[in-house]
């Protein structure tokens, strides 16, 4: 194994309960009532992606952007207000990482702004070798275009590639692209199917890296 390709959202930090509550508000405040179940069910895709099917499933009149937009406006101010919450021992695990002589990437469906500002975050920047956004890319995951895409930035075959992921559409596309998934789970929220991966964590320092390479 020569590279690590880690999915930001719900692996670098703990965000998917401020994009939850962004749909959520923003959808309640069109007059609709929607689950968190269902908005789990689109973890590891794109904004794109999410809205355009929310858009079809409640036959809203405008197009994805406009609620794309309100919705991050909406996500900003939790931030603003809760900061960003990265995991423990994310930042020990990168650099450790780094330090043995992996490549590293970020491969995420979030925006580039949000990737460069989350390890930027995690004053991980240095140790990052490429960044690749889900807008960089035709198909959003469970398609494999964004691990396929880091790969070949970082000149590795995608079998020399270990991913990280918390979901089941993340999961789904690193095993679509021939690479060894480790599933990273966080209790407090509703369980992914992560049965696509090749080991599930619940901390970093369970994850080996000797081990693995």
């Amino acid at each position: 194994m020569k590279a690590i390709i880690f999915d930001m959202d719900g692996v670098m930090i703990d965000s998917e309960y401020a994009y939850t509550a962004a749909i959520k508000a923003e959808v309640e405040s069109l007059g609709h009532a929607i689950s968190e179940e269902y908005i789990y069910g689109f973890v590891g895709t794109t904004h794109e992606y999410t809205w355009e099917h929310i858009v079809e499933d409640y036959a809203l009149p405008e197009e994805p952007a406009v609620y794309i937009e309100q919705m991050l406006e909406k996500r900003e101010q939790i931030v603003l207000r809760d900061g960003l919450k990265t995991y423990p021992y994310i930042h020990e695990f990168i650099v450790e990482a780094s330090e043995k002589g992996y490549l590293l990437a970020v491969a995420s469906s979030s925006p580039k702004s949000e990737i460069i500002r989350t390890v930027e975050h995690l004053d991980a920047d240095v140790y990052f070798n490429c960044l690749v956004s889900g807008e960089e890319v035709e198909h959003s995951k469970p398609a494999p275009d964004v691990f396929l895409r880091a790969a070949e930035m970082l000149g590795v075959a995608p079998e020399d590639c270990i991913v990280i992921e918390d979901s089941r559409n993340g999961s789904l596309a690193a095993q679509a692209a021939g690479m060894y998934c480790i599933g990273y789970r966080d209790s407090q929220y509703p369980e992914q199917d992560l049965s696509a991966t090749a080991k599930i964590v619940s901390d970093f320092r369970e994850i080996e890296l000797k081990l693995v390479k």
